[in-house]
């Protein structure tokens, strides 16, 4: 590599952790474990503490929109893009939901917010069914939050357009992907409504929605199409024994909310039980192969599985890939549920920023490292997408993460010309 590629730089203020013992937070795996610290983390307490409650509250909104939809999802509550990636009314509502959010949670400022979608279909008139359908969906659920709110389809659709921001290194920038991994919502596997806010170029926060992962130990079958009805059937059962948390057959609570402020720690807590304190998480601090499990995604579409499966040979890794869809596998490395993740896409594809950004902190703050293959650290401040990468994105903790990195330059070989180092991000980036 040449000597104008600077490689990750953990941020100052977090130095110790990379050399601390992770815990996992696996309460279900491991009962004899050192128990979870239950930390202190009022709003008052930090910097962006009234921001990252409201992104917690609109990605609980939106998860339960998304819920509600994927339990019924038909044909004719989704289309396909012209990339031929699908896009049901979850994901619109669920854009809507999180932008009536934080619209409302601080109404004096103008929200600028870089997200997936845009209501080009729904302004159609063909599209007018489904708009009816999704203002009738976001109603059901704001009213729970503001008893008596209600949006008309023209509202609706005035809320969807305002992902339409560029991004950039200056000034705050919600970073939405309401639905991540709509294939797997589609397909009733695991998917993850995804906020994170950028300020002055840099994540500062990060909040993951995960409706369909359980909070305890995870297997392959947790990846898998069926994934959406064991957690219908766990929250039947929730609600028959009156229970406000819902539990699959073998006693692990399902539906799981991440989150990370920058230099204050990444936290997992319940997703539909508000009254839990959030459990601080760490990446789990394995530097042998051997011993680590690596993920990728459930399709090859985005991911090449035969470069991921050269890359785990070469490493000497030897348990089985754990295939999950959307951001999840962000959520699973940063409480120790696996140690590697890894995305190869082709070469022409480019990365958008709100398929990471909020699964970046999270794991950043959890104390692993997310880079493309050269090392170099992820830079959301180019705009609505991830430029230059150079071939992939790897996540580990910091002594794996040195191995992939140079593994990575035998498997996937880089171009003659590295990429650049990125521009200097703002916050406390250490760079």
């Amino acid at each position: 590599m040449q000597a104008s590629v600077r490689r990750y730089q953990r941020p100052a203020s977090n130095t110790h952790i990379a050399n601390k013992r992770r815990t996992p937070w696996r309460p279900h795996v491991r009962p004899h474990a050192a128990p979870s610290v239950v930390v202190d983390v009022a709003p008052q307490a930090l910097q962006y503490g009234k921001e990252l409650e409201s992104a917690k509250a609109a990605v609980r909104l939106a998860s339960k929109l998304c819920q509600i939809v994927q339990r019924q999802l038909s044909a004719e509550e989704r289309v396909d893009k012209k990339d031929d990636s699908p896009v049901t009314v979850a994901d619109y509502g669920a854009q809507a939901v999180v932008a009536w959010a934080l619209q409302r949670a601080d109404p004096s400022s103008r929200l600028s917010m870089v997200a997936e979608e845009d209501s080009a279909e729904l302004r159609r008139p063909a599209g007018r069914p489904m708009l009816e359908r999704i203002t009738q969906l976001i109603n059901s659920v704001i009213s729970e939050a503001e008893p008596g709110a209600q949006l008309s389809p023209e509202e609706v659709l005035e809320l969807i357009d305002l992902g339409g921001s560029p991004g950039g290194p200056t000034g705050r920038h919600w970073v939405l992907d309401p639905i991540d991994g709509t294939r797997g919502f589609v397909g009733m596997r695991q998917y993850a409504v995804c906020l994170g806010m950028l300020q002055d170029g840099e994540v500062v926060l990060g909040v993951l929605g995960c409706p369909n992962l359980p909070q305890g130990s995870v297997v392959e079958e947790d990846g898998l199409e069926g994934a959406a009805q064991r957690a219908a059937a766990a929250a039947a059962a929730a609600a028959g024994s009156s229970s406000s948390t819902t539990t699959t057959s073998s006693g692990s609570s399902v539906g799981c909310l991440f989150s990370a402020h920058r230099n204050h720690g990444a936290y997992a807590e319940p997703l539909w039980d508000e009254s839990s304190a959030p459990v601080q998480i760490r990446v789990e601090d394995v530097s042998d192969p051997r011993d680590a499990r690596f993920m990728e995604s459930v399709e090859s579409r985005h991911s090449s599985h035969s470069t991921t499966a050269a890359m785990a040979r070469e490493l000497g890794v030897v348990l089985p890939p754990l295939r999950m869809d959307s951001q999840v596998k962000y959520g699973l490395l940063s409480r120790g549920c696996a140690s590697i993740f890894m995305r190869f896409p082709p070469p022409a594809y480019k990365e958008k920023i709100w398929d990471h950004a909020a699964g970046f902190v999270i794991v950043e703050e959890a104390g692993g490292l997310v880079t493309d293959a050269a090392g170099v650290r992820l830079d959301f401040s180019r705009g609505r997408f991830l430029h230059p990468l150079d071939r992939g994105i790897i996540a580990a903790p910091p002594a794996l993460h040195e191995q992939l990195v140079k593994a990575a330059t035998k498997v996937v070989p880089p171009s003659p010309s590295p990429s650049p180092s990125p521009a200097p991000a703002g916050g406390k980036s250490g760079q």
